[in-house]
């Protein structure tokens, strides 16, 4: 065998534990999706088992990408960037940066609803730092209510009880830079 087809093989395991973190699930998370089982799928993961047709399609379709990806494949003739959205907690994620760890960029779409919904706290390792586009979002960060209309900005501690929706019912675009172990987006402004 080739030492390239070696190094493609040998690059899955990464690649699909890169993508089940960036998609924030668990083994089991992807067992019960793709009815293959976890030590199956943590076996690929560290490259103590080889890909197979048979274990990469439900993997492909779990992680809602082309099974291309998950082998390395380049791409041909084709310059357009495909962008794979991913939706959680009724709101849309459309990831903007591909490699795995490090701060992560998404567009954030929040689907208008007719009328304002009632905030859900959640809280969870990173720091996110986000940037309002179109729309005008609530964000409940702590005992803090605020509305941020488009061209606001806002950066937090994840770990801080928070919330993000429509403060109008009406739908919200935002785009968003999550560090997952606490990094920090640096703006630098320079002097005039």
């Amino acid at each position: 065998m080739s030492d390239d087809f070696e190094d493609v093989l040998h690059a899955v395991g990464p690649r699909l534990r890169a993508l089940r973190r960036q998609r924030g699930m668990t083994l089991a998370d992807v067992a019960a999706a793709t009815g293959v089982s976890e030590s199956t799928l943590s076996r690929l993961e560290s490259g103590q088992r080889r890909a197979s047709l048979e274990l990469l399609l439900p993997l492909a379709r779990t992680y809602g990408v082309p099974l291309d990806d998950l082998v390395g494949a380049p791409r041909t003739g084709d310059p357009r960037i495909h962008l794979t959205p991913i939706r959680r907690h009724g709101m849309t994620f459309v990831p903007l940066s591909r490699r795995p760890g490090g701060m992560q960029a998404y567009k954030m779409i929040i689907p208008g609803t007719g009328r304002p919904p009632v905030p859900d706290h959640r809280t969870h390792e990173g720091h996110e730092w986000l940037y309002v586009l179109h729309g005008n979002l609530r964000l409940v960060l702590g005992e803090h209510d605020l509305v941020l209309p488009p061209g606001e900005a806002a950066e937090f501690d994840t770990t801080v009880p928070h919330w993000l929706g429509s403060a109008d019912g009406k739908a919200v675009e935002l785009l968003i830079l999550f560090g997952r172990q606490g990094e920090r987006a640096h703006l630098r402004a320079r002097a005039r």
